[in-house]
């Protein structure tokens, strides 16, 4: 790789690392599942209008867009609005990988080599670690809704799997635009139209510029750029970079939001980075690597050339 394009996957790397802090602030001026909403409406408008027609069936869309976008981001803000810290949740949210080898196994037949069996091992050790940690240090239940919106991704990925969209941006798009309404019901439901009120009439410009940069700058354009670089060079390349999402994650929140890194959580870091590199960059049991990515960040980012990505590759899209 060029040394700007090292450059541009460091940066997405930052870019969605820093988007855990980003979205810390966030709740503390909307409600999490309005929050989320929100998220995916500014995602989507104006942008549908410009990315062209669907290029995958609506059922792989509406699919994705349940499971990834109401299911496993409206678990994440959930979960960090319960008291999961930011950098935690960026470190626990890479076992994603792991759920998605699993379920690409049991749904697709795929069967990950010994080298990822391992790694799977280890990240879950690492997930242990991680809770005994936050049990005590913090509340268990934003950790467990962590841990099973990580789950959800990995649904979502062997969906977008199954769906090789051929434009990721176009794909990102439309998948945004399935959740809106699902997560405005479920606000209106579970967090009351009162509380939703009381948060937009609030809205100031730090608000405003939460919403702008989780729908813009982690989505439109981390999306974007992360699909630029896998149409030009091998995900054996940039996949790698997605594993510096975590340590993004954990410095900019101990840096802005004072958050402590405990020794256990150090451990945590080092088991599950380790174990998911070893999950998402082993060799599949026989046969070499695939050259494609795995689905990505919020919703997949398959090469187009070769719509059918390895099933534990890291995708990121926080």
């Amino acid at each position: 790789m060029r040394p700007a394009h090292i450059a541009l996957a460091a940066l997405v790397a930052a870019v969605w690392g820093v988007n855990f802090v980003v979205i810390e602030i966030g709740l503390d001026h909307f409600p999490p599942l309005l929050f989320s909403a929100l998220r995916f409406l500014v995602a989507a408008l104006p942008a549908v209008f410009f990315v062209g027609r669907p290029k995958v069936a609506w059922k792989w869309i509406v699919a994705v867009g349940l499971a990834l976008g109401v299911a496993k981001f409206g678990l994440l803000f959930t979960g960090m609005d319960l008291g999961a810290p930011a950098g935690l949740s960026s470190l626990v949210l890479q076992v994603q990988a792991v759920f998605t080898a699993l379920f690409a196994f049991a749904a697709l037949g795929e069967r990950p080599g010994r080298p990822a069996v391992l790694g799977m091992g280890v990240a879950l050790a690492g997930i242990g670690v991680a809770a005994v940690d936050e049990g005590t240090s913090g509340p268990v239940t934003g950790f467990v809704l962590v841990v099973v919106a990580a789950a959800c991704w990995g649904v979502s990925n062997v969906l977008t799997r199954k769906a090789a969209p051929p434009d990721p941006l176009n794909w990102m798009v439309w998948v945004s635009t399935v959740p809106v309404l699902p997560l405005l019901a479920l606000s209106l439901l579970l967090e009351g139209p009162e509380r939703d009120l009381a948060a937009l009439r609030a809205l100031d410009w730090t608000g405003a510029g939460v919403i702008l940069y989780v729908a813009w700058i982690t989505t439109v354009f981390g999306f974007g750029a992360w699909g630029w670089l896998l149409r030009r060079h091998p995900a054996s390349s940039v996949a790698p970079f997605s594993l510096l999402v975590p340590v993004f994650g954990m410095s900019s929140a101990a840096l802005l939001l004072g958050e402590a890194v405990t020794p256990l959580r150090w451990l945590a870091a080092a088991l599950l980075v380790g174990g998911v590199a070893l999950t998402t960059l082993a060799p599949r049991k026989g046969g070499a690597r695939h050259s494609d990515p795995s689905p990505a960040p919020s919703g997949g980012q398959p090469e187009p050339a070769a719509p059918a990505p390895a099933p534990g590759r890291p995708s990121l899209t926080p």
